[in-house]
């Protein structure tokens, strides 16, 4: 095999047209709306402890990555205040959850 050279073919950024914002732009003016919505995630925590509410394993701050939290009715958007549909979930319990209501509807089709 002989010597084969590889081009390397960048697109060049887009310019920025006078008026139009760019992409980066759009994107750090939607960051703060995407974090204002997921702050549930820490009220739960606060609320409801380092601790998983179905197999009791507690977490610390080092391994707090793997809490999450689980909306009782299903519903992502539901997050009251109080904290009443969520409940925290190690990532193993969590999946769990979600995959038992997939393998009862795999059964139940079987009939």
């Amino acid at each position: 095999m002989g010597n084969r050279r590889f081009r390397v073919y960048r697109k060049p950024a887009p310019e920025k047209r006078e008026g139009k914002k760019s992409v980066d732009e759009i994107v750090s003016e939607l960051k703060p709306n995407i974090r204002a919505g997921s702050d549930y995630r820490e009220r739960s925590l606060q609320i409801h402890g380092l601790i998983c509410a179905k197999c009791a394993r507690e977490f610390d701050h080092k391994d707090r990555h793997l809490l999450t939290v689980h909306h009782k009715d299903g519903n992502p958007q539901n997050n009251p205040p109080d904290g009443s549909n969520w409940e925290n979930l190690c990532v193993y319990c969590h999946e769990d959850e979600h995959s038992r209501g997939l393998f009862g509807d795999y059964l139940s089709e079987e009939d």
